[in-house]
C-alpha cells in the first residue's frame, strides 16, 4: 500500500505534509453512488429509474441487482488502472440515499458508510487520494436530473430542515474519516443552484463550522454558486478551504460544434478557451486559493474526425491547467458511451436489454446531458416562439428560457413517461440474470475509450 500524505492548503497552493506542492489530477466517479441517465442509460432521474427496476425485478432481483452494480462499478482493478495512466485521485459522488431515508430523517445508514469505505480503501491501496462529493442533497440543491430532482425547483436553499440534514450527514462523515489522510477533502455540495445566491454563503460558513468542531484538518473544496461557475456571493474565502470551479467548453458538449472553429456562432480555439477558464477562476486568483476544477471535459460522438477535434480541445485544457497550476478531476470514469473514460461494451448484455428504451430516449432526446433535440424541434419551435412573443423579459435561473423549456419538455415531460418504458426492459429478469447483468459494469467486462486514455497518458507523463 502506497502510504499517502495529509493534503492542506498554503496560499494558492496544494501542499503534503512535507510542505511539497501536490496537484489533483484525477477523475470523477460519476454513476456509481449516484446514477446519472447518460451514465448508466436509464431515463429522468435516478430515483423514478429505481422505482421501474424494483417493479420489475421483484425485491429479490433489485437487491441482487444493485449489490453487483455497486460492487463492480469501482473497485481495486478500476483503482490501479487509473493510477497506471499517472492519476493521483478521484472525486467520488454520493446521492445522500445511500446515508438516510427520507421518511426516518437523520438516523444514517451504515451501508452507505461501508461502500465508501471499500472505494476509499481500494484507491489508498492504489496510491489515489479521495475526494468525497456530496452530488445529491435532500430537497435537492439544484434545478436538474444530477441532484435526483424529479422539478426544476432547488428546495434545499429555502428549507431548513434539508440543511439541517446536510450538517449533520458531513458531520457523520467527517468524524469517520478525520484520521485518514487518504480522504484529500471533502466536496460537500456538488453544482449548487441558489437562485437568490443569499443562503449558500451562510450555508457554507455553518457546514464549515460544523465539520471543522468534528475534523478541523481534511481540506474543503465549495464549488461555486450556480452549478460552480459563479463566486459572487463569497467575501472572505475560509480557511483551508479550495473553492471549486467546473470549466465545461462549449464546443466538447454541444451538437455540431467544431473546434477550432465556430459553435453555435461563436469561435473558438485555445486563447478563447483559456479565456474562458480566467473568467471562471477569477475568485480563486484574487483571492489567492488554489484552483481546482472539479469537471470538465467533452462528450464523444463516435465521429471518429470530431471526437479528434475533441481531444484537442482536452489536450488545450490540460494544457492550460497545468500553466496556471490548477488540479483538475475529469468528468466522469465509467458510463455506456458518452463521456466514460471506460465504457460498458455495447453487445453487453445490459445494453442489449435496455436498448428500446434507450433508443427511444435518444429520439425524443430526453437526457439533458448528450442528448439532440432533432425529433422534438417541431414540439420546441412553437413553445419557443410563444414565449419570445409573450414572455421576452423572461430569463429564469439558471439557464433562462431555452434552457427552462428543454427541461420542463424534453427531462421531464417526456423523461418520465420513459421511466416506464425503461422498467418494462426487465419484465421476466430473474434475479440470476439480474445480478448478471449488473456484472456488465466490471472493470473486466469493459472498454477503455483508448483514444481519451491517450490523451491523460501522454499529459501526465510529460
Amino acid at each position: 500500500m502506497n502510504e499517502q500524505s495529509w493534503i492542506a492548503v498554503r496560499g494558492d497552493r496544494l501542499v503534503d505534509g512535507s510542505g511539497n506542492e501536490v496537484t489533483l489530477a484525477g477523475i470523477g466517479l460519476g454513476g456509481w453512488m449516484n446514477m446519472e441517465n447518460f451514465i448508466t442509460g436509464h431515463p429522468a432521474t435516478e430515483t423514478l429509474a429505481r422505482g421501474a427496476m424494483r417493479a420489475a425485478l421483484g425485491e429479490e432481483g433489485y437487491t441482487r441487482f444493485f449489490e453487483r452494480f455497486l460492487t463492480g462499478f469501482f473497485g481495486p482493478d478500476d483503482a490501479r488502472y487509473l493510477a497506471s495512466l499517472g492519476m493521483n485521485s478521484v472525486r467520488v459522488p454520493f446521492n445522500y440515499r445511500h446515508f438516510e431515508d427520507d421518511e426516518r430523517p437523520f438516523e444514517l445508514k451504515q451501508e452507505g458508510f461501508d461502500r465508501l469505505d471499500r472505494v476509499v480503501a481500494a484507491c489508498a491501496e492504489a496510491g489515489l487520494y479521495t475526494i468525497l462529493d456530496l452530488h445529491a442533497l435532500p430537497g435537492a440543491q439544484n434545478q436538474h436530473w444530477h441532484s435526483d430532482n424529479p422539478t426544476h425547483w432547488a428546495q434545499f436553499w429555502i428549507h431548513r430542515h434539508f440543511q439541517d440534514r446536510v450538517v449533520h450527514l458531513w458531520e457523520a462523515i467527517a468524524d469517520r474519516y478525520r484520521d485518514n489522510p487518504a480522504v484529500a477533502g471533502y466536496n460537500p455540495v456538488n453544482e449548487p443552484g441558489d437562485p437568490t445566491g443569499e443562503a449558500i454563503g451562510p450555508f457554507y460558513e455553518r457546514l464549515e463550522r460544523a465539520i471543522r468542531a468534528v475534523d478541523p484538518r481534511h481540506v474543503l473544496f465549495l464549488d461555486g454558486n450556480r452549478y460552480a461557475s459563479d463566486f459572487s456571493a463569497f467575501g472572505e474565502p475560509l480557511p483551508n478551504t479550495v473553492y471549486a470551479a467546473h470549466d465545461y467548453a462549449l464546443p466538447g458538449i454541444a451538437a455540431g460544434g467544431e473546434y477550432p472553429g465556430v459553435t453555435r456562432g461563436e469561435y473558438f480555439d485555445r486563447s478563447v478557451v483559456e479565456q474562458t477558464f480566467l473568467r471562471r477562476t477569477e475568485y480563486m486568483r484574487r483571492t489567492g486559493t488554489p484552483i481546482w476544477i472539479g469537471e470538465f471535459g467533452p462528450v464523444y460522438t463516435g465521429d471518429p474526425e470530431r471526437d479528434s477535434a475533441r481531444y484537442r480541445l482536452l489536450r488545450d485544457q490540460l494544457g492550460i491547467y497545468r500553466e496556471h497550476g490548477a488540479s483538475w478531476a475529469l468528468w466522469t470514469y465509467k458510463d455506456i458511451g458518452l463521456q466514460g473514460l471506460v465504457r460498458v461494451r455495447e453487445d453487453s448484455a445490459y445494453l442489449r436489454r435496455i436498448a428500446p428504451a434507450r433508443e427511444k430516449k435518444d429520439r425524443l432526446g430526453a437526457d439533458s446531458w448528450g442528448g439532440v433535440d432533432t425529433h422534438v424541434r417541431h414540439i420546441l419551435d412553437p413553445i419557443e416562439e410563444l414565449f419570445d412573443k409573450e414572455f421576452p423579459g423572461f430569463q429564469p435561473y439558471p439557464w433562462g428560457r431555452r434552457g427552462w423549456i428543454n427541461l420542463l419538455v424534453r427531462n421531464i415531460l417526456l423523461a418520465e413517461p420513459l421511466v416506464e418504458d425503461f422498467g418494462r426492459c426487465f419484465t421476466g429478469v430473474d434475479p440470476d440474470e439480474a445480478e448478471r447483468l449488473a456484472a456488465c459494469f466490471d472493470f473486466a467486462a469493459c472498454e477503455p475509450r483508448e483514444g481519451l486514455a491517450e490523451v491523460l497518458r501522454e499529459h501526465l507523463a510529460a
